[in-house]
């Protein structure tokens, strides 16, 4: 077991046996070390370092040290109390020193270096440490021996160096690196294609025991428990430690740190729309002696992804993409079925997500012999959708590969370039269970694939990256050349081609009234039109229903049915109201209201037209204030502020409030109940106890609506 807390100290006094030691004092130079090595922000005088540079260690002895006459062998393992996992030909041992190592094994891997430093004295020898860029990360320990006697030296942390050019994982601007490996608050984005919204997420990864926790969920993978020596040696590989990741932050087959829930009932945990941060989870995890912490969906998964891969040294950024597939069987087309009056729904194993939410992590692909075509980003998914090699993980996937349709790379390229390019196919279900295929769109699929922005809170599309422009040539060029590589999608796409009818003569599509509020009714209008030069007559049936954001519905809300005249040359414009007292008992388990239009011209009745548009409404706002000159360990306060503009009274209502460097846990708070038209102040004191910009997030829940935010960000001055 890892445990931070117990690595020495930056400055340690040697005793032995008689006290007669010739080993007299260590200094290890952990803050001067640390500051150079990126890891400062990281808490107390514990030394972590990243490979490939150098770090520097005092060593004091009681005789003189001539290095033309003397040797100082030193040691580094990891694996193990006791190193017994540990081996010179896997990596995880190093014997190296000055002038050198006699009995080093030909084989051995990962060999660190040690210089002496021209400052030197006789007595005090100013060491120069390096491990190679190949090191596997992780806990070491460091022992020297020098005149027969033996002592550890010092414990260490070892993690990816994305600022040395030699690391796998080396990202050369410095603004990126600041974004990717630094910053501890992001935004994650969600809704919907049309209304997309930002959630701020805190990902913590400087706190306290965030380099204990990352590293357990490191020891605690299935790989470590069948085979730990090749576990500890494969730590080397950012690819190796991304898919590790990915299934350890779910718990469907080890001991992963969260536990997925896409019901109505969230009991014994909570709802993950109500977590604003990493750290609360993870440490949750370590707390509950690793039971999963209940419950995730998908970007809390990806947030606390990003926090681990972050803390471990590699550069992560989360992303999010609208109308994602989730193709089951593979064939990279969705199948979409709409049930005619009086038909039967039919559940397609198929499906289609609001948003879906992964992380790219930074890294070269020596696996896939390509000479670097294929480094960059990579796709890692800790969501357990699919398993991959017979376990819940997925990834790492190159996006240049997925861009380029390369789906018989490594690993699980097909699943993800169906995530944002599947082709998706509509069938309307007859009332005696037959269906047809109305209408195949190769468009629908993959829509603003979002990031945070460098440096900024503003939105970045990059959808460019993961495919070419919907439509053209070069993106359907590029479908044809998957499917192609994919054997039992070749059968599938000839079906579908012979099934498929060009889109219908009537045109219609949904146009907000206003901006959907929670509070407010809902006003939209359904919009008709034709090339027809008689009238049509149309039957126009509409239906409200409760979804998920992974498209699962619910529950009917409404339905309608009406009789219209569509007039030559003319738009037919059919109003559609949804009152805020139909929908708002069903919003605390349904994420956006699908609102679908099946319109039937009378004369040609089996050719009937569909649409739907898919409303999410716009949350309450929660205001958070945090004023006056805030300092380090000294109290402050926050205010938040919340009004119930609705005309009903909401109950069970709790505040919830959290923020890394700001509270080490998250506080919450029970509120009275809100009348209608009346608003809530509550003002909580804090003692901030890490240094810098910091953000404050609240979140407030009641029984009639899950977790509407709202977030402070503001200076901690030091101490």
């Amino acid at each position: 077991m890892h445990h931070c807390a117990s690595l020495r100290p930056s400055r340690v006094k040697m005793t032995s046996v008689g006290n007669h030691s010739i080993l007299q004092e260590v200094d290890l130079h952990s803050k001067t070390n640390n500051e150079e090595h990126h890891t400062s922000e990281l808490p107390g005088d514990q030394l972590i370092v990243r490979r490939g540079q150098s770090f520097k260690m005092t060593v004091k002895v009681t005789k003189p040290f001539k290095p033309d006459l003397h040797s100082l062998l030193l040691t580094a393992t990891t694996g193990g109390a006791h190193g017994e996992y540990s081996s010179e030909d896997q990596g995880t041992l190093s014997r190296f020193g000055i002038p050198g190592y006699p009995d080093r094994s030909p084989t051995a891997k990962a060999i660190w270096t040690v210089q002496l430093h021209g400052s030197s004295s006789l007595t005090s020898l100013i060491l120069l440490i390096t491990p190679p860029t190949d090191t596997p990360i992780g806990k070491y320990t460091l022992t020297g021996s020098l005149w027969d006697e033996e002592i550890q030296l010092a414990t260490l942390v070892v993690l990816f160096n994305p600022w040395f050019s030699g690391d796998s994982v080396f990202m050369s601007d410095e603004l990126e690196r600041k974004e990717y490996v630094m910053n501890e608050q992001g935004v994650i984005y969600g809704g919907s294609t049309d209304y997309i919204s930002g959630m701020n997420w805190d990902f913590g990864h400087f706190e306290d025991d965030m380099v204990d926790i990352c590293l357990m969920i490191l020891d605690k993978n299935l790989n470590y428990t069948n085979n730990p020596s090749k576990d500890l040696a494969s730590r080397g590989s950012p690819i190796y430690i991304g898919r590790v990741v990915s299934a350890m932050i779910n718990n469907f087959d080890d001991p992963g740190v969260l536990q997925g829930n896409w019901s109505d009932s969230f009991e014994g945990g909570v709802s993950p729309s109500h977590w604003s941060g990493s750290h609360d989870i993870l440490s949750k995890w370590i707390k509950n002696d690793y039971h999963p912490v209940k419950f995730g969906q998908c970007w809390v998964f990806a947030g606390v992804m990003c926090s681990v891969m972050r803390l471990l040294g590699i550069p992560t950024r989360v992303i999010s993409n609208f109308q994602s597939a989730h193709d089951t069987d593979a064939n990279l087309t969705i199948d979409v079925y709409h049930p005619l009056e009086g038909a039967e729904y039919i559940e397609s194993d198929d499906s289609i997500w609001n948003f879906h939410v992964w992380v790219e992590s930074w890294m070269t692909r020596p696996d896939l012999n390509t000479h670097g075509k294929y480094d960059g980003w990579q796709v890692l998914d800790p969501t357990p959708q699919e398993v991959s090699d017979g376990i819940y993980q997925c990834g790492p996937a190159s996006v240049i590969a997925i861009h380029d349709g390369e789906i018989n790379l490594p690993y699980d390229i097909p699943f993800v370039f169906a995530e944002v390019n599947a082709d998706c196919v509509d069938w309307m279900v007859k009332s005696d269970g037959t269906k047809f295929s109305m209408f195949s769109d190769t468009k629908r699929i993959g829509k603003k694939i979002s990031t945070k922005a460098v440096g900024s809170n503003e939105r970045v599309n990059i959808t460019h990256l993961y495919k070419h422009e919907e439509g053209s040539e070069e993106e359907r060029a590029v479908f044809k050349y998957a499917l192609d590589k994919d054997e039992e999608s070749e059968e599938e796409e000839e079906n579908n081609e012979g099934d498929a009818i060009p889109p219908p003569l009537l045109v219609l599509h949904f146009e907000e009234v206003s901006k959907p509020q929670y509070g407010e009714d809902v006003q939209l209008k359904l919009v008709l039109s034709s090339d027809s030069r008689v009238d049509r007559q149309m039957s126009v049936r509409i239906s409200v229903e409760g979804m998920k954001y992974n498209g699962i519905l619910v529950l009917v809300i409404l339905t309608e049915t009406k009789e219209e005249t569509l007039r030559p040359g003319k738009e037919l414009s059919i109003p559609i109201l949804i009152p805020f007292q139909t929908y708002y008992k069903h919003m605390h388990v349904c994420d956006s209201l699908k609102v679908t239009s099946m319109v039937t011209d009378m004369r040609h009745p089996d050719k009937p037209s569909h649409a739907e548009d898919n409303v999410l409404l716009q949350d309450l706002p929660v205001h958070v204030s945090v004023t006056g000159y805030v300092r380090q360990y000294q109290e402050a306060s926050a205010t938040v502020s919340f009004m119930n503009t609705t005309t009903v009274a909401m109950t069970g209502m709790t505040l919830a409030l959290s923020g890394s460097g700001v509270m080490k846990e998250e506080m919450n708070l029970r509120l009275p109940d809100l009348s209608p038209n009346n608003r809530i102040r509550v003002t909580v004191p804090f003692v901030p106890y890490r240094a810098g910009e910091k953000t404050l997030v609240a979140d407030i829940h009641s029984s009639i609506f899950k977790d509407f935010k709202g977030n402070c960000t503001f200076k901690v001055n030091r101490f």
